[in-house]
């Protein structure tokens, strides 16, 4: 008879949306509930997110958890390595190299629990998050409520004329459009 061994499986977890959709809210609960558990849990953000808090992972509702700041994917790789469980919130401000330390992490047997855009204000797919969806064992898209008519909102609109694509803020910038009511102004360059 085959003796089949199975070592810690990992996996990871994407929630994605627009701004004002739950994203930190859904990501504070899965890993409140992980410490309930008694889990070993590290959890992440973007250091060019001080919006709310510079140590904290904080919803526009203002539930928080303490958090860990860094500044590139390598600093969650090397201080991940004793979690059972990694939270990373705001995702679309690392670069690529996410999808690989998130593998790497899952392969070791690790849940990696990731939040973040989908798409960047123009609409167009804002990355890595699509890149994590496709290696993603699970994802749950949320949605807002469009500010302008009250349906389902899928996009972030942009209130500034500011062109970057990154270009931290809240509600004094931002705001959820569904498709409809979604627009994307053009920035004529400066002369």
């Amino acid at each position: 008879m085959l003796n089949i061994v199975h070592k810690d499986i990992g996996w990871i977890e994407v929630i994605c949306g627009p701004m004002f959709s739950g994203k930190s809210e859904e990501l504070i609960r899965r890993l409140r509930r992980a410490e309930i558990a008694k889990l070993r849990v590290a959890i992440f953000k973007p250091q060019i997110d001080d919006r709310y808090s510079t140590n904290h992972i904080v919803s526009h509702s203002s539930q928080r958890i303490a958090s860990t700041p860094v500044s590139s994917t390598t600093e969650i790789l090397e201080k991940a390595q004793d979690a059972q469980v990694i939270g990373i919130d705001e995702a679309q401000f690392f670069d690529s190299s996410l999808v690989q330390v998130c593998q790497q992490l899952a392969d070791s047997g690790k849940r990696i629990i990731i939040a973040g855009l989908d798409q960047d204000y123009t609409g167009k797919p804002f990355e890595p998050i699509p890149q994590l969806l496709a290696v993603a064992e699970y994802i749950t898209k949320t949605l807002a409520i469009c500010v302008k008519c009250g349906n389902p909102a899928g996009r972030t609109q942009r209130l500034s004329k500011d062109s970057a694509r990154v270009v931290v803020g809240a509600g004094d910038i931002y705001e959820a459009r569904c498709r409809f009511c979604h627009e994307v102004f053009e920035v004529k360059p400066e002369k």
